[in-house]
């Protein structure tokens, strides 16, 4: 029992030092107390929103870790059922949480950014301040230099040269994804041997022998050049991926995915990661990255995937028409060598999420599964109203009498109805879907992509909109969607 309350005691510690760093503010000191900090982020939230209780343990980490920035950067929260409510009103604040920017008691802008605590810092960090940091001596680039994050110095004898001011309108770009800094000083310039140049450094954390830690700019004076030459060597030969950075990582790309964690294992992190980068740096053409299995568990569930055994990397890839393949074999730096010459030479079957192909598909509205899709869809000679569902989705489950209805009117027409569970198959391409239901026209023996339907969710709305996109009148339907007269026998 004592111990139970001492352990508890002691949580209870950690929770309030957490805590401590973000600032508690009401109606009455909001925008005094805000005076007096040079950037604030501001968390407006209501404490039974489940979103916000999530978000409270990143929120106060990243406070922790933005301790003692220079530029400093407070974080905040304000309480919107209670003694924030007319601070809430004031902003429009209608969602929690919700997040914004300040600078003093001015608002500059809304959060969109991460919502964990590396990323939360990073972020902040990339929105205050000037978008490169000035470098005044040996201990300003070594502090610099001193981080977990990517880093990019350039190096100016004269810092309003061609190359100078194209760094510069990049660092504005690219502020909130990279980490800049300039210098002119004049030992930091001999110590590199770079008179008027950029040095792109990577983190220690992630310097191996397949890559160089640091890669000089060889191109021209273009903001271009200059921009892709970053772009390109930012990750390095395998990045590591997150959920933050995902969008970053463009395919064709292979991703390794195992238990990727730097803060609490980051020997046993780099230890497959070298095995990934021994083979990857013989296939430029592909972008390679790792991922923590665990962040990215609905990625392996898109390949058939429920529980990653082991603590071998698994190898799953997407190639440049995003197309997925998965490295059957267990991972070991053979197996990945050869995986990665049948992907390049395009001898491998994709991998296809899919429903068995039903026994029985008379009915009136056919089911496609990713399987049969070329059949029951692409290759059916018929005009296509297909939608894409989800069985859990209420608005689904009340579009299914209708579209059977729809089904049944159009039994004997030169129409297919068609519906798709998109959360059981993989939805091929062109078709993009977003949200449940979803639907599409596909007019038959046509080149163009199908058409997303917007129309009403009615039989006649449906019929109305059928009738007159048919490549062929419908036999029961004129062009305006109504109902043709049976013809009579004559006397």
């Amino acid at each position: 029992m004592l111990l139970r309350s001492l352990i508890l005691f002691c949580l209870a510690i950690g929770t309030f030092a957490a805590e401590e760093d973000v600032l508690e503010l009401s109606d009455d000191d909001f925008s005094h107390e805000l005076e007096r900090h040079e950037n604030t982020l501001v968390m407006f939230y209501a404490p039974w929103c489940g979103h916000c209780k999530h978000l409270k343990p990143e929120y106060a980490k990243a406070a922790e870790l933005l301790k003692g920035n220079d530029p400093p950067i407070t974080l905040a929260k304000v309480d919107c059922t209670e003694a924030g409510k007319s601070t809430c009103n004031k902003y429009s604040v209608s969602g929690y949480p919700t997040l914004k920017i300040f600078s003093k008691n001015e608002l500059v802008t809304d959060y969109n950014g991460p919502r964990e605590a590396a990323g939360i810092a990073k972020h902040m960090r990339g929105q205050v301040g000037p978008a490169s940091k000035e470098l005044t001596g040996e201990d300003c680039q070594k502090a610099f230099l001193d981080s977990d994050d990517v880093g990019v110095i350039g190096y100016f004898e004269k810092d309003d040269s061609a190359l100078s001011a194209a760094f510069h309108t990049v660092a504005k770009k690219l502020r909130e994804k990279v980490r800049f800094a300039h210098t002119i000083a004049k030992e930091l310039i001999e110590k590199e041997g770079l008179k008027n140049g950029i040095i792109l450094y990577r983190p220690k954390n992630l310097h191996n022998k397949f890559e160089p830690s640091s890669v000089k700019y060889e191109g021209g004076d273009s903001i271009a050049d200059v921009n892709d030459f970053i772009t390109k060597n930012y990750f390095g030969i395998a990045g590591v991926r997150t959920r933050d950075n995902a969008a970053e990582f463009k395919n064709p790309l292979v991703v390794a995915y195992y238990n990727v964690d730097y803060v609490k294992n980051a020997k046993g992190t780099n230890y497959w990661r070298n095995r990934i980068l021994k083979v990857a740096k013989e296939y430029p053409n592909l972008n390679f990255a790792i991922a923590s299995k665990d962040d990215f568990q609905h990625e392996l569930n898109e390949y058939g995937i429920d529980f990653a055994k082991g603590d071998k990397p698994i190898i799953l890839a997407r190639d440049a028409k995003n197309q997925k393949f998965s490295m059957s074999d267990e991972f070991s730096v053979e197996n990945f060598n050869a995986f990665l010459k049948d992907l390049e030479a395009g001898v491998l079957e994709p991998y296809l999420k899919s429903e068995p192909i039903p026994e029985d598909n008379s009915g009136n509205v056919k089911v496609a599964v990713a399987k049969n899709f070329d059949e029951v869809v692409n290759n059916n000679g018929k005009d296509t109203l297909i939608e894409f569902y989800a069985p859990w989705c209420g608005h689904c489950k009340k579009l299914a009498p209708i579209f059977d209805d729809l089904g049944d009117k159009l039994a004997d027409e030169d129409v297919e109805i068609v519906k798709f569970d998109a959360s059981n198959n993989d939805v091929p391409s062109p078709y993009e879907v977003k949200g449940f239901p979803t639907l599409f026209w596909a007019a038959k023996d046509s080149k163009d992509a199908p058409v997303k339907y917007d129309g009403g969710r009615e039989v006649d709305d449906f019929i109305k909109y059928i009738a007159k996109q048919a490549t062929n009148e419908l036999k029961g339907y004129d062009r305006k969607g109504k109902a043709k007269r049976a013809p009579t026998d004559e006397l």
